[in-house]
């Protein structure tokens, strides 16, 4: 859907993506953003969170705001193929919809049943990247789907190398824990979206200490199905 490269993100940039996605007729919602004080979740550090609550955006997560961006650009009478574990797909399958465009999305037979189906009608491959300085792929396996593609893309990994100041490595254990937590506290979040919570609450970021932060629940699309296999 048009150009894509790894120049420089900037201020103008952001900016112009924002009155994209604002104005877009897909309706992406400005989700709210609540101060972690005023939920029931533990906390163990002594900072400023709040908690942006990205499961509760249009199509289930964050996705719709990278899609309507892009359809905003894209091809007038294109064809267009992506792939997916799950949420894109389901924006931009919505997307597709909506402006009455040709699409497929191809997703890897792990995805879990409950967004393929929807569908129907990649953080463990990107740090043995960094590691080895260049894109690699390798057999991954997580709950966590959405975070654990086959292979790290060339243009990720370029702005991973430009932006990402570290990466954080959480178990499924505290995925697992992690998505029972919010769910007790009447927040569904998928596997995949509640990672950034579980670094906080199993204390892997230590320098957060005294500091405001904003932890993203990214996205809620997990099934009745594979709730019955997290701790109550």
């Amino acid at each position: 859907m048009g150009e894509v490269s790894a120049d420089p993100i900037t201020l103008d940039l952001l900016r112009e993506a924002r009155e994209t996605v604002s104005s877009s007729p897909l309706g992406v919602i400005n989700t709210p953003m609540i101060p972690w004080c005023q939920t029931t979740l533990p906390l163990d550090i002594r900072c400023n969170i709040h908690i942006k609550l990205e499961n509760m955006q249009r199509t289930g997560s964050f996705k719709i705001r990278g899609v309507a961006n892009q359809f905003a650009r894209r091809p007038k009478g294109g064809h267009f193929v992506t792939m997916s574990a799950g949420n894109y797909g389901k924006s931009f399958t919505y997307a597709s919809k909506h402006y009455g465009s040709k699409g497929k999305v191809v997703m890897p037979e792990t995805a879990p049943v409950s967004r393929s189906t929807l569908i129907q009608v990649r953080a463990c491959t990107m740090y043995r990247s960094f590691i080895k300085k260049k894109p690699v792929g390798m057999d991954t396996k997580s709950i966590a789907s959405g975070l654990a593609p086959p292979f790290a893309g060339t243009l990720p990994f370029e702005l991973c190398q430009r932006y990402v100041e570290g990466i954080v490595l959480i178990n499924d254990e505290e995925i697992k824990a992690a998505v029972s937590t919010l769910y007790r506290s009447g927040l569904v979040v998928e596997p995949s979206g509640c990672t950034a919570f579980a670094a906080i609450v199993n204390d892997k970021i230590p320098e957060l200490e005294g500091k405001s932060v904003v932890c993203i629940l990214r996205g809620e699309n997990i099934g009745k199905d594979e709730l019955v296999n997290f701790p109550g």
